[in-house]
């Protein structure tokens, strides 16, 4: 099924489906690291127990902890990564959404084209480029809604994404310096034949390193280089707060009437479209808009 949905993807949002999918295994794959890296941390404490030497028991045990913490963090870590792929997956939905606005213009295009060539004095052709004006006009639009929510959102995903791996990383460290400490307290010194290890006398420093560990990751807090964003001046029609359109949009919703500065593309094209309905009475109205959902 999951190949049967890439093949239906419409052709803007088939790449960004592939990474969303992709980053899905790899989602998987820390999920998988992070059951293992705790499995093997109780596997380690009851081999240091069934080798009978104190010593070697104390310290393996305590070195599971901090391993299953690095295994926590792991999970933790492909949480956040889900997080950053939902957002991504607001483009992918708004880049399906704005698919049909581009095939309808390029559908009208190629209806005139035909048309031209074949039949020239068809009268159709005037009513055909004045429904191109109009879907040219909603892809314009489209295409402005496409661009900020691709630009906010992809600023907002990996955003998150890298604060998760800089978070993860600075956890490992801080876990494995504890676990390098602990290491410093077993002697390994070698004996001969017939003598015996003096007892395991840090078994209070130990504690101590296990103790220091926790307080070190309930005391962790991040310290980032922020990333601004002009996406509050965005409205919720995917257009900056001081401008809206009637033109059916990427939300699935008919706006308030677009404000164009006199001149600009799409008012041009607007206003052409509307002289071109006032100018002539016999002239078929387009199909319905589409409403695109996101």
């Amino acid at each position: 099924m999951a190949s049967l949905r890439g093949i239906q993807q419409p052709e803007l949002s088939k790449k960004l489906f592939k990474i969303i999918k992709s980053e899905n295994h790899t989602i998987g794959a820390y999920e998988a690291a992070s059951r293992e890296r705790i499995s093997i941390a109780s596997q380690l404490s009851d081999w240091g127990e069934a080798t009978g030497d104190d010593s070697i028991s104390d310290i393996s045990d305590k070195l599971g902890v901090l391993l299953s913490e690095l295994g926590e963090q792991e999970d933790v870590f492909a949480q956040n990564l889900e997080d950053y792929r939902t957002i991504l997956k607001q483009i992918r939905n708004t880049e399906s959404s704005v698919q049909p606005s581009r095939d309808n213009k390029a559908k009208i295009s190629d209806e005139i084209a035909r048309l031209k060539y074949k039949e020239p004095q068809n009268t159709k052709i005037v009513q055909l480029e004045q429904e191109l004006v109009r879907a040219e006009a909603q892809n314009l639009v489209a295409e402005a809604q496409l661009t900020n929510i691709t630009r906010q959102k992809l600023k907002e995903a990996y955003d998150i994404h890298f604060a998760a791996t800089i978070e993860r990383a600075e956890k490992q460290v801080m876990l494995a310096r504890h676990g390098r400490r602990l290491l410093n307290l077993l002697d390994d010194a070698p004996v001969v034949p017939g003598d015996t290890r003096s007892p395991f006398q840090h078994g209070a420093q130990a504690r101590q390193v296990l103790n220091d560990a926790e307080d070190d990751l309930r005391e962790w807090t991040p310290n980032l280089e922020p990333i601004p964003s002009s996406a509050t001046e965005m409205g919720s029609n995917l257009m900056p707060n001081q401008v809206s359109t009637t033109a059916t949009s990427v939300t699935g919703q008919e706006d308030q009437p677009l404000t164009i500065e006199e001149g600009s593309t799409a008012g041009t094209m607007e206003a052409q479209a509307q002289r071109d309905v006032s100018d002539s009475s016999t002239v078929a109205q387009p199909d319905a808009k589409p409403s695109y959902q996101v």
